[in-house]
């Protein structure tokens, strides 16, 4: 019997789906979900079921990607939706989990509402967006894009064992991964619903936020080296401190940050030799990292942390060495789609406020395949990867509404 899918509570059935798969984890505090391992094995059928119960057909690719598939009219492409299903250790039970669930919400609502929508629907959990437990991450959003590095599956988690060792173990056939590459002209857009991870829309008081673009990356090794000596003999006037220098560099990360609209400056690792209470500090290794939604922002900061760094090493007499280590260009969401997830936002919660994303999501690997979308639901404090990680069911069922309204938007507007 078809059930009155207006009156049902889908963020209550969210928060009870979110609840029972948290326990798909290791023993310990919070969700601990690691890729081809027992817990992604029984969150692969627990999702199995979320999505037949939607009315999808379902399968579970080469590259561990569980494919929940709504088929369309013939030829009439295909649109995704998804997010991942692995955590980083101790995390949270709604990162990643939760952009699963919903779009899946999504569907089986429409589906109960008697609605078709004209072209085909996947929903999709990935195996690896953390990269917890090998140095990779994004491997099945890349299959699909047709951007996979096999070279990958030679990496080696803490054990010493590689990818394709542990995906064979899991019954996958990882050889398989370079046919997973889908048809661009196929492949309509993607969604990707996500908690932000942040303040932002809590301290706006808002349910939901829509994600104008993924923030690039890029990070710098740098080292300073000066001369150690006596604390209490060596003069001030005569010291080569490495650590004054780094001081000076930290400082400056944050003050640039600060002024400089929508970038993000992280001095998130330094080490000092010889690390002793009575001895100058000779050598300090640091990283810096640096975000921008507009890689021209983020480029050009770089640059001008290398030409500080340059400026303080001769100023306090140094060794520098600073080169890039990553970088990761930023990704802009489809102005067609943010525009009508947008109007489905305003709908359902009556505004809708737009920010970027400060954090890489799977969103950014598909962005290679078609145009790409996010809608971020607010989370409690803006905490994220930690245990108390929290969104209230009452956000997640404005979630699923807008989803639903999102795709009912996109479908008259798009129809082929």
């Amino acid at each position: 019997m078809t059930r009155n899918a207006s009156l049902t509570d889908w963020g209550k059935i969210a928060a009870d789906q979110l609840t029972y798969i948290a326990n798909a984890t290791e023993p310990g505090p919070g969700v601990t979900r690691l890729p081809f391992t027992p817990q992604h094995r029984q969150a692969i059928e627990i999702i199995t079921g979320w999505m037949e119960a939607a009315g999808m057909d379902v399968h579970l690719d080469a590259a561990g990607t569980l494919v929940g598939h709504m088929a369309g009219p013939e030829n009439s492409g295909i649109f995704y939706m998804g997010s991942h299903q692995d955590s980083v250790r101790e995390g949270g039970a709604f990162d990643g989990i939760m952009g699963v669930l919903l779009p899946i919400l999504a569907i089986q609502r429409l589906r109960e509402e008697g609605i078709s929508l004209p072209f085909a629907v996947e929903c999709l959990a990935f195996a690896d967006e953390e990269g917890i437990r090998f140095p990779t991450a994004l491997m099945g959003p890349r299959a699909l894009a047709g951007t996979f590095d096999p070279a990958v599956l030679e990496m080696q988690d803490q054990d010493g064992v590689t990818l394709r060792e542990a995906m064979e173990n899991f019954g996958l056939h990882p050889d398989d991964i370079q046919s997973l590459h889908r048809p661009r002209q196929e492949a309509l857009g993607y969604l990707e619903t996500h908690i932000e991870q942040g303040p932002i829309l809590e301290e706006a008081e808002q349910a939901l936020g829509v994600v104008t673009a993924i923030c690039g990356i890029e990070r710098h090794q740098i080292t300073l080296t000066g001369e150690t000596g006596h604390a209490g003999t060596l003069p001030m006037s005569s010291r080569r401190d490495a650590l004054v220098g780094a001081a000076a560099l930290v400082t400056e990360v944050n003050r640039l940050a600060n002024e400089t609209p929508e970038l993000r400056g992280t001095v998130g690792a330094l080490s000092l030799l010889p690390n002793v209470v009575n001895a100058v500090p000779r050598e300090v290794r640091m990283t810096i990292e640096l975000r921008a939604p507009d890689d021209r922002v983020r480029e050009n900061a770089g640059q001008h942390i290398h030409q500080f760094a340059t400026k303080i090493a001769k100023l306090h007499k140094l060794h520098l060495q600073i080169e890039g280590t990553y970088q990761q260009s930023a990704q802009k969401c489809d102005t067609a789609l943010k525009e009508c997830l947008t109007t489905a936002v305003k709908t359902t919660v009556g505004t809708a406020l737009l920010l970027p994303s400060g954090a890489t999501h799977d969103a950014s690997a598909m962005a290679d395949l078609c145009p790409i979308s996010m809608l971020f639901v607010r989370c409690q404090d803006g905490v994220s990867h930690v245990s108390d990680e929290y969104a209230s069911h009452e956000d997640m069922g404005k979630a699923v509404e807008a989803i639903s309204a999102f795709l009912k938007s996109y479908a008259g507007a798009n129809a082929r």
